[in-house]
């Protein structure tokens, strides 16, 4: 019986002895490709090739290429555990022809490794293709033989295939396999294309024959491809002969590792069965997805990511796991698949950490969800309500986790139901909010004009590690999005040139500016910026004249500006070296910007650093300063760099040819920017500030050279004037503000104390004389000289105690703010709700608020207007 890393090894090996070019998988996260969240097929990669604005040196390609289909238009998370096929994160192994063979040879190599490499019975194979595609039918049937019962016409829906909703696309072909009727409905017209498991899809064959655009529009592609995508759990469960891909060793490891935890098997009832398939599932897809650099967040991937992982800790609660765990089968799928997959192992430690700090926020969260939820149904008993309302219930499910299961089983014994209608108009809303922040995010957009060069096949030279000038000539001009032969107009000009010394915006280092020089013209340079295939582009204006294409130029980068920025670059390698030896080495750079300006760089830890480690951060930089390292640079073979210690950044994507930046003995990373040629040209390294950007990850910016010099001077400028201001030296400011900060709280509770003495004195009955009947019902609305909001609750809360049945409706002042509280006794609130009350009354002032029933607060910034508001709640009220 072949493994799961035989039969990897043996798709790839059969495609290579064919001439295949065998692929490194690719990052889970596309670089390239805006529309998407992850990488969610084989072909992703080999988009642009497919689309003809990239080209390869090789025609045929092959991989097993990691997957993650969670969400967007492939999204199989909510299947997970209920099905024996589904995945969120899967290796599709995939062969690939870039114009070379077409759909007779694809047909045939599929063939051909099933049944001899691979030994599947012919007799129960099946094909299912396009409904209009003849030739693909006639393949099956006269040359590999499948009697025509076993060919299958199906529709769009089955066999036309496309990765979202544009991008390249086509007619397919399925391979299946009939797993036997006992595994199927039992429904009489069972057959291909059922959704059972009898008739189960093996691999796909995808004709790219077409580009889909926005409209729908379909575009023949410049050369009819191969796209082919076989999910590996699935064809090992078949050759292995299990029905069910978790029973296949691609997860045997994590169901024994889950069996540990929890004490209990697979195989003993249908409820924990499903909560294990799913928690091992989930541990893998967490577990690449935190080594290829996505971050649980609330928003875009990291929403997603922090879903799957909320999603898997519940399905512990199942197998009685109440502790954080998922952290732990992270650390043995890492050992598992490290042969072909040395990053999961690579970053295990820093997957690990912040998986359990997410699981133990998660586990708080679970927690403070069962007290909101249990609130609501009191709520709702006494308001003789029997409904729990969808805006509550989606609130559960999207902030608190909860899965509408859980929900059910909470409230079925209070004789409750959800409000099914209304959770799912939250549910589509929000999908549909999510769609549109995603589309056109990410990478840069690919105007026509780009595409026209990228199909070109244009290069040009980037000369700026040794230079900051370059005579060369122009070899393309666009404007306004299409290709030029000569400039026209001033504005919206991008230049390609044969060889230039401007850097391209890349791995968070901005893009050089300057001028670009002729005869006939002078073109100022604003941004610089690559295409996907790496050509560099220069877009800016014209300050005079005209350019054209063939025309010589003197291309000169701005000094003020490529100077400072290549200080900071090199400053970003001397932090993360020093962020590694103080904080530990599972330090990891999460992203960077570097500028003329100052530098920000994001790194994984979890929690904030103490001003005596930022102290020493920047000590440490700042003696690398000075020892003033060489800074050497180095190509080498990608294998080569990694051997020698070198950090390789988890969300770039390196070729095979890299280079090697080397600060003495310190610090050594793969890195394509511009650097300073000593470390002492540095001069001076400042910390602004250093705080959150996402769960696990930290940021700290900081400037270098003069603009560290002017934080300093200015820093003394506030000192300085602070000690005038408060009549004392530096060394004294601390000292004085305690006994200044002392002297304001002593105040405050002097304050407090007279407001409640003179309200706990006449000022209480002063004030319910105040009060009227409107309607039956005791209403007291006024203004009060109390600025605390806690303080205007405590009051408003004792006033109507004292009325016992009635509303109170307070208004102070704080800091040119006007504050609000409303009170509703219970006997009310089924026909004047505080929290609409408020509402109303905040308008007015110009705020918002909000609250229970029975109490609500709010804020406005029209104070002037408090006065008149409080009184003309009199009015409205008996309106009602």
């Amino acid at each position: 019986m072949k493994t799961g890393k035989e039969i990897r090894q043996a798709f790839l090996d059969y495609f290579r002895d064919r001439d295949h070019e065998v692929v490194k998988s690719a990052s889970l996260i596309p670089r390239d490709d805006p529309t998407l969240l992850f990488t969610n097929a084989g072909m992703v990669p080999f988009k642009r090739v497919f689309l003809g604005e990239e080209k390869k040196d090789f025609v045929r390609a092959a991989s097993s290429q990691k997957c993650v289909r969670a969400g967007g238009k492939h999204n199989d998370l909510e299947n997970v555990g209920r099905t024996a096929r589904h995945h969120t994160f899967f290796e599709m192994l995939g062969n690939f022809s870039f114009g070379d063979y077409f759909k007779n040879e694809a047909i045939h190599l599929a063939w051909d490794l099933l049944i001899k490499v691979f030994g599947l019975p012919e007799d129960r194979l099946y094909a299912s293709v396009y409904y209009k595609d003849e030739e693909a039918y006639q393949i099956w049937h006269r040359e590999i033989g499948l009697p025509l019962e076993r060919v299958v016409r199906l529709g769009e829906k089955d066999n036309f295939w496309s990765m979202g909703d544009t991008g390249p696309c086509g007619p397919c072909s399925e391979i299946l396999i009939d797993q036997g009727p006992h595994l199927g409905c039992d429904r009489p017209d069972c057959a291909p294309g059922c959704d059972c498991d009898r008739y189960l899809e093996i691999w796909n064959l995808v004709f790219m024959q077409y580009n889909r655009d926005a409209s729908g529009l379909l575009t023949p592609l410049p050369k009819p491809s191969i796209d082919t995508g076989m999910g590996l759990e699935r064809i090992a469960a078949v050759i292995q002969g299990v029905p069910n891909n978790f029973q296949t060793d691609l997860f045997k490891d994590l169901v024994l590792a889950v069996k540990d935890l929890s004490g209990i098997p697979m195989g003993q009832k249908e409820e924990t069965d499903i909560a294990i398939k799913v928690i091992c599932d989930h541990s893998r897809a967490l577990a690449f997805l935190l080594a290829d650099g996505a971050m649980p967040s609330n928003e875009g991937r990291g929403y997603v990511v922090r879903r799957i992982l909320r999603r898997a800790a519940r399905f512990g609660k199942v197998l009685g796991i109440d502790k954080p765990f998922l952290f732990r089968l992270t650390q043995v799928l890492a050992e598992v698949m490290a042969d072909p997959f040395p990053e999961v192992l690579e970053h295990r430690a820093f997957t690990s950490q912040i998986i359990q700090k997410e699981e133990e926020r998660f586990l708080e969260t679970l927690d403070f969800g069962l007290k909101v939820l249990n609130e609501a149904m009191d709520r709702l008993k006494q308001q003789k309500e029997a409904v729990l309302p969808g805006s509550l219930v989606f609130k559960l499910y999207d902030t608190y986790g909860f899965p509408l299961d859980i929900i059910q089983d909470v409230i079925r014994d209070q004789n409750l139901s959800i409000d099914q209608p209304g959770f799912q108009a939250h549910m589509d809303r929000q999908r549909e909010m999510s769609r549109q922040s995603w589309k056109g995010s990410g990478e840069r957009e690919i105007q026509v004009g780009y595409r026209a060069l990228m199909a070109r096949d244009l290069k040009n030279e980037f000369k700026g590690y040794d230079t900051l000038e370059t005579d060369s000539h122009i070899i393309a001009l666009i404007q306004n999005g299409q290709e030029i032969q000569k400039t026209e107009g001033l504005q919206g000009i991008e230049l390609v040139a044969a060889e230039t010394p401007f850097y391209a915006e890349s791995g968070g280092q901005a893009g050089d500016q300057g001028i670009i020089s002729s005869s006939k013209g002078t073109f100022t340079v604003e941004e610089t910026f690559s295409l996907p295939d790496g050509l560099i582009l220069h877009r800016g204006h014209l300050q005079q004249g005209s350019l054209a294409v063939g025309d010589q130029v003197m291309l000169s980068v701005s000094r003020e500006r490529r100077i400072p920025t290549a200080n900071n670059h090199t400053a970003t390698h001397l932090l993360h070296g020093a962020l590694r030896r103080i904080l530990g080495e599972q330090v990891k750079q999460a992203g960077s910007l570097v500028s003329p300006q100052r530098l920000r760089f994001d790194f994984s830890h979890y929690s904030a650093l103490s001003l005596k480690e930022l102290q020493a951060v920047e000590d440490l930089v700042n003696e690398q300063i000075r020892h003033n390292h060489p800074v050497m640079t180095q190509l080498m073979n990608y294998e080569q760099a990694k051997a020698t210690g070198a950090i390789a950044l988890f969300e770039e994507r390196y070729g095979d040819q890299v280079r090697l930046v080397q600060l003495g003995d310190f610090s050594q990373e793969l890195c394509g920017g511009t650097h300073t040629v000593r470390t002492g040209d540095i001069g001076l390294f400042k910390i602004l500030s250093e705080g959150s950007v996402a769960a696990g990850v930290r940021r700290i910016e900081a400037v270098t050279g003069k603009e560290a010099l002017k934080t300093v001077h200015q820093e003394e400028q506030w000192l300085k004037s602070l000690g005038e201001l408060l009549k004392v030296g530096p060394e004294d400011l601390l000292p004085r503000m305690e006994k200044l900060l002392a002297q304001q709280k002593d105040l405050e509770r002097t304050i407090s104390r007279l407001n409640k003495s003179l309200l706990s004195g006449g000022g209480v009955e002063s004030m319910l004389e105040k009060t009227r009947v409107i309607k039956g019902i005791k209403v007291l609305s006024l203004p009060v000289p109390i600025a605390e909001a806690k303080e205007l609750r405590d009051l408003a809360d004792s006033l109507r105690d004292r009325l016992q049945s009635g509303i109170v409706i307070l208004g102070g002042v704080n800091e040119g703010k006007a504050l609000l509280v409303t009170v509703v006794s219970k006997d009310l609130i089924k026909k004047f709700q505080a929290g609409k009350i408020i509402k109303r009354l905040a308008k007015t002032l110009g705020g918002d608020g909000g609250g229970r029933a029975d109490m609500a607060q709010a804020g406005g910034n029209r104070p002037d207007l408090l006065d008149s508001t409080l009184a003309g709640v009199y009015e409205w009220i008996g309106e009602e």
